[in-house]
């Protein structure tokens, strides 16, 4: 006999994130526990966190690591979706939810083995569906490789492909990295 998953609302899964010692994202109802990370996926999004804060410092936008959501709200009754990107940045006015954000133009997951298919295929395409969103950027913590998925003005995404002698330039927020930048103190010289 096989048993229908329990769906849980909203409201239950902020008052359950509120005491739970694990993250837990949230698609259409269900609950999906978030794995911890390695030293080097903590170290890169440390490292893009820090580059993008001391950026934008006075500009209205703002940066925020792990701790915060990001609310995409997908078909008319098919319920929200609550992601908690590696590294996210807006800079929407509007955008002053305390638990989580609807107008992110900057989207960053630090790839991990057990993430990986989900953040290339079902967070891309969810991500995507975000109008303000600019950029999605896949950052790798196994080599110097980034990928950044950009909207162009037709609406369409282009993908750029980053290799340890390339810059990452985020158009979304005007800042230029080099790989290196990205990957200080990750791998030894």
């Amino acid at each position: 006999m096989d048993l229908a998953p329990a769906f849980i609302s909203v409201a239950d899964y902020f008052k359950h994130e509120e005491t739970s010692p694990i993250r837990h994202e949230y698609l259409g109802g269900q609950l999906f526990a978030m794995a911890g990370s390695s030293e080097e996926h903590n170290r890169i999004a440390c490292n893009l966190c820090t580059y993008l804060i001391t950026h934008l410092r006075g500009s209205g936008c703002k940066t925020f690591i792990s701790d915060m959501k990001v609310k995409i709200q997908v078909a008319q009754g098919t319920g929200d979706i609550f992601y908690y990107p590696d590294v996210m940045v807006t800079c929407d006015e509007q955008d002053r939810d305390k638990f989580y954000k609807t107008h992110p133009c900057l989207l960053v997951e630090v790839l991990s083995p057990s993430t990986e298919t989900i953040d290339r295929r079902e967070k891309r395409l969810n991500y995507q569906s975000l109008a303000s969103l600019q950029e999605y950027v896949l950052v790798s913590q196994d080599q110097m490789q980034v990928e950044v998925y950009r909207r162009k003005a037709s609406g369409n995404w282009e993908i750029e492909r980053l290799g340890p002698d390339d810059s990452l330039q985020l158009n979304s927020v005007g800042l230029t990295l080099t790989l290196t930048e990205i990957y200080d103190e990750v791998f030894a010289s």
